[in-house]
């Protein structure tokens, strides 16, 4: 008899505190075993929040130093240690704008779909900044993004992947790494197979055939890279989970703004979360000290918006509009 699937939910943050509370909120009815946040360098008080909310026993919070690393990659190391001794046997790494969304029964129905597969990719819908200029601390990103790409596109979509522990020694933000079982299984959250070659690449975020894996449409990941315009380019100031510097990602305009920031049809279904989402905000809310942390990261961001976004810097982190 096969033993029950331990499954935990992994992100790694940085300066993302006002936007954590309703991560948090909507992942923890999804029925995840543990949720667990990774940190480091926080300036916005996130660090402190999230370890108050894990005293609470409402997480696992990791804060760690990546020495020189990129920090994505040196918090996996530190989370799938954590996990193997927590005997988890699923593990999905996705990141704070990023939310998971079952449009086919529950995580128990997805495991039980997938149950031979090593690697489960989700397929990325984009979501753009539905007209946001400027983001409101203590607005929600499933009320206010509401506008999307139709569908996932064959061979443009990225992937996130949740896998099994034993079946690999290491991970990336996207997918698992150097596999421990000779052929590793790949099923769509349909339960459709796909290649498994990209399981071998260093880094690879997309799955052949494009077209069966983009077209997965039980288990998504809806994904909001630009929540906001200042949001967005206030990702300049925080830096890449990559390590990566002197980069132009977060210039309005650039290819990867241009391709995330899709706002091509109405997309309002997360809002049928709202309900659920706002009860269990209300409820940590009720803890003064949770209150109190949230308000101080909700200061700081409007604070350092007000000093980073110049009129100089947002020019310097614009690039003219395609022709």
């Amino acid at each position: 008899m096969t033993a029950p699937a331990r499954t935990a939910l992994v992100a790694c943050m940085k300066d993302e505190g006002i936007f954590v509370l309703e991560w948090l909120a909507y992942h923890a009815g999804l029925g995840f075993d543990r949720i667990v946040v990774a940190t480091n360098g926080c300036t916005d008080g996130s660090d402190a929040l999230l370890a108050h909310l894990a005293a609470r026993g409402i997480l696992h919070h990791i804060d760690h130093d990546p020495q020189g690393r990129p920090p994505q990659d040196a918090a996996m190391d530190r989370v799938l240690e954590w996990a193997r001794d927590t005997l988890i046997t699923h593990l999905l790494h996705i990141d704070s704008d990023e939310f998971l969304v079952l449009l086919d029964g529950t995580l128990h129905d997805l495991l039980e779909r997938t149950q031979k597969a090593d690697v489960v990719p989700l397929p990325w819908r984009l979501f753009g900044d539905s007209g946001v200029m400027d983001w409101t601390p203590g607005d929600l990103v499933l009320d206010r993004n509401t506008m999307a790409e139709e569908a996932p596109a064959p061979g443009e979509a990225k992937f996130k992947c949740l896998f099994k522990l034993a079946s690999f020694a290491r991970a990336t933000d996207h997918n698992p790494l150097d596999p421990q079982v000779a052929d590793p299984v790949v099923l769509t959250p349909d339960g459709d197979p796909l290649s498994n070659a990209s399981l071998y690449q260093k880094k690879s975020s997309r799955f052949r055939p494009h077209d069966v894996a983009a077209r997965a449409r039980s288990a998504q990941v809806y994904h909001y890279a630009v929540r906001s315009e200042d949001v967005f380019l206030m990702k300049n100031d925080r830096g890449d989970g990559q390590g990566k510097e002197g980069d132009t990602k977060y210039h309005l305009n650039s290819h990867w703004h241009r391709m995330a920031n899709r706002n091509d049809t109405h997309a309002p279904q997360m809002r049928a979360h709202l309900a659920r989402v706002n009860a269990q905000l209300a409820e940590w809310r009720a803890d003064p000290e949770t209150r109190r942390l949230e308000r101080a990261c909700q200061d700081w961001f409007e604070t350092r918006r007000d000093a980073v976004l110049t009129d100089e810097n947002r020019r310097a982190w614009t690039r003219k509009a395609m022709a």
